[in-house]
């Protein structure tokens, strides 16, 4: 994701007046000097975070109070598809998301990813902590291996209970 992928058509050039959030979004060829200029340690987390709410902003805080920067692997629209969602979802698509995310305040770094897992993307961030929300058993995860494997360490966050996209989405189709 580039600052031209947030370009606006409607508004014509306004690449200069392009909120400073924009500046956290970033495509995987650009990740290695991105990531060198972050603080350490790193924390990783990911998923598709369609529809923010208050559940997502206090998981996504706490990973980022675990170390020093905080980047976000997001499922492309293509990758959340795989996930056996509803055939709708995501609701908003990749860009939209990645925008919501970096104007977070705990957020470091935004960047996609295709595939149904962040395996490949893990292998070039090469975080310290690895975070998944409470909903997940980090023990099972390949994920977890994998950084445990270069020294690195995963941690499983309590989930919020009453926030979840999904009973979000079913509240608004009633």
């Amino acid at each position: 994701m580039s600052r031209l992928e947030v370009y606006d058509p409607v508004q014509g050039d306004n690449s200069e007046m392009l909120p400073a959030f924009v500046a956290k979004l970033c495509p995987r060829a650009e990740l290695q000097p991105r990531l060198a200029g972050l603080a350490r340690p790193l924390v990783f987390t990911n998923g598709v975070f369609d529809i923010l709410h208050r559940g997502h902003v206090i998981y996504l805080a706490h990973a980022r109070a675990l170390g020093a920067s905080l980047v976000v692997g997001l499922n492309s629209d293509a990758s959340a598809r795989t996930l056996g969602k509803a055939p709708d979802r995501p609701l908003n698509g990749e860009a939209d998301r990645a925008c919501v995310l970096a104007a977070l305040e705990s957020v470091g770094l935004v960047t996609l990813f295709d595939e149904a897992t962040p395996l490949e993307l893990l292998r070039l961030v090469r975080p310290d902590l690895y975070v998944k929300g409470g909903d997940y058993d980090v023990e099972r995860l390949a994920e977890t291996a994998l950084v445990r494997g270069w020294g690195g360490d995963a941690k499983s966050l309590p989930f919020i209970e009453g926030y979840s996209t999904s009973s979000l989405v079913a509240r608004i189709r009633r």
